[in-house]
């Protein structure tokens, strides 16, 4: 996975961090390569329609027209009729991509969905600007620093989000129920983002919030595993995946792994051979022995889901919450000349008792609508206490845990 980066992302290149005429032979010896041509003879004519299409445009189009941006937008419009996922990605965009499995980009901390010429928040990260000032999931960004939302070129609302760390940068966002659109003055920072805090509650019961799926949640649920075991006896454990928008496909596997001793993980059904998998997990159970039980709703998607379902599926934990996004989706970063990038939507994944989510979600165990959606907890420091998040109290009553005090902020 050096040169392709699985991914299973909810959000398009550069969400969250705000995120030639060679052209057509590229696409056909990749696919000779590959030996998957039906008949060579028609894609070569369809090459040729495509370049007779371009030479059309460049020679008699009234305007004069850039051929590098005809290109470009010959490609990006191939691309945009297949789904929301797959796209394009410029340098800028490719790098981003590679930044975000690391865990560390600028911006102001948004997780955003661009479907249907809307920039819709899947949900701010923790500690960030854009959660400070109290930004919510299902926002609609209508304009940044006073610039009209294009619903032809969201993405360059999402490049408007980005800049130098420490300078201004203005939101105007639609929410539900509110007369006027709400306006956010956010200052850009370096984002490091951490993906797991967690808590010993006491009595035996711990508390594991996963922001997102990084390179580095594998490790960094371990780590936590221990500090919350540490001269304890845990006894059970909340997994949240609330508001949690997916991402590197490895770290889901790796967490799903965690709490499973045997069985299949997830897996992928796709049209080239690296695009079918299956992951199982491997003996070892980080949790053995512990109850769990998993924190959902419409804001977990994607690698959240992968693991969800796998530990509903195999009766290893119990969900809690409200029904997920519903994105059963791999895509595969593949590299391109001059440092861009294609992310092409490559696999279905498929939930170990064979369940496709895709447009569908996960449904809890338990179904419980959150009382307050702005009242969450979110692990150590947050303004919320435990005791005032009625979904994470009724999880936390699924394994047994009744507590007397956990009202008081931390």
């Amino acid at each position: 996975m050096s040169l392709k980066i699985r991914a299973i992302l909810v959000l398009v290149t550069g969400s969250v961090l705000g995120l030639t005429a060679s052209m057509g032979a590229y696409v056909l010896n990749e696919r000779q390569h590959r030996g998957e041509i039906a008949g060579e003879s028609v894609s070569v004519e369809q090459v040729r329609l495509l370049a007779e299409v371009i030479a059309r445009i460049r020679e008699e189009y009234v305007d004069v027209l850039d051929d590098g941006e005809l290109i470009q937008n010959a490609i990006e419009g191939m691309l945009q009729d297949l789904d929301d996922h797959s796209r394009f990605l410029g340098e800028e965009d490719y790098e981003d991509i590679r930044i975000s499995t690391t865990g560390e980009y600028t911006g102001v901390g948004l997780d955003i969905s661009l479907e249907e010429g809307e920039v819709r928040v899947v949900a701010p990260l923790d500690d960030t600007p854009a959660q400070r000032a109290g930004i919510l999931p299902g926002d609609v960004v209508v304009s940044v620093d006073d610039v009209p939302v294009d619903r032809q070129d969201t993405e360059a609302t999402v490049n408007r989000m980005r800049g130098q760390p420490g300078t201004l940068v203005t939101l105007d966002v639609v929410r539900e129920g509110a007369r006027e659109p709400l306006r956010f003055a956010l200052t850009r920072s370096q984002i490091h983002v951490k993906t797991v805090r967690a808590e010993y509650l006491g009595d035996g019961y711990g508390y594991i919030r996963l922001t997102g799926f990084a390179d580095s949640t594998g490790e960094e649920l371990e780590v936590a595993a221990r500090a919350i075991r540490a001269d304890q006896d845990l006894r059970g454990v909340v997994l949240d995946l609330r508001n949690n928008p997916g991402g590197v496909l490895d770290a889901a596997i790796d967490v799903a792994d965690a709490f499973l001793e045997r069985g299949l993980i997830v897996r992928g059904k796709g049209r080239v051979r690296e695009a079918r998998f299956e992951e199982y997990a491997n003996p070892g159970e980080v949790f053995s022995g512990i109850e769990v039980a998993v924190l959902v709703n419409g804001g977990s998607a994607s690698a959240s889901e992968i693991v969800a379902g796998a530990l509903q599926d195999h009766q290893r934990a119990r969900l809690v919450g409200e029904q997920t996004y519903g994105k059963g989706s791999v895509q595969t970063v593949m590299p391109l000349s001059d440092g861009r990038a294609l992310k092409l939507t490559t696999s279905h994944y498929f939930t170990p008792s064979g369940r496709s989510i895709n447009g569908r979600g996960i449904e809890p165990d338990f179904l419980v609508s959150a009382s307050n959606p702005t009242e969450q907890y979110r692990g150590p420091g947050s303004d919320t206490a435990p005791g005032d998040d009625n979904q994470l109290q009724e999880a936390l009553r699924v394994i047994g845990f009744n507590p007397v005090e956990l009202s008081r902020a931390p």
